[in-house]
């Protein structure tokens, strides 16, 4: 199986992931557990074995943008990198989709801040911080 081919099952199923989160959140298994902790998890072992096999050998690293270029030329170890990207942007999504539950956060504002969590990672979680803080913190934690 080529870094190709598992790209195209890893965007597949964090797509998948990101379709019931955004469809389902009220379906508290959903964002409780699916895609906070089993979607993540199964990225991760992806993940952990691409760079237990590839990162020993690449002559890249983190010291450097041109050092983070090189170690990225390596497809597999680029993929790598996209793994750690679609798992930690779902598990925010996740955060995301609970907290908003808790705190009464209508779903169709949370919407937009899943897609571009999904998307742009931070700054969906930075649409959704202003949101959960609101005018004079309208949404606030229900006991």
């Amino acid at each position: 199986m080529s870094a190709n081919d598992v790209f195209s099952l890893v965007n597949l199923l964090a797509l998948s992931a990101w379709i019931l989160l955004a469809t389902l959140p009220r379906r508290r298994w959903i964002p409780d557990v699916l895609t906070a902790a089993i979607v993540p998890a199964m990225l991760a072992i992806a993940y952990v074995a691409i760079i237990a096999t590839r990162f020993a050998g690449s002559s890249g690293g983190f010291s450097s943008l041109p050092a983070v270029a090189t170690l990225f030329s390596d497809p597999w170890l680029l993929l790598a990198g996209w793994i750690h990207y679609l798992a930690f942007d779902l598990i925010v999504g996740s955060w995301e989709a609970r907290d908003a539950r808790e705190r009464g956060i209508p779903h169709l504002l949370v919407l937009p801040c899943l897609a571009l969590t999904f998307l742009f990672g931070p700054g969906g979680w930075l649409l959704y911080m202003a949101i959960r803080r609101g005018p004079g913190s309208l949404y606030r934690r229900v006991s």
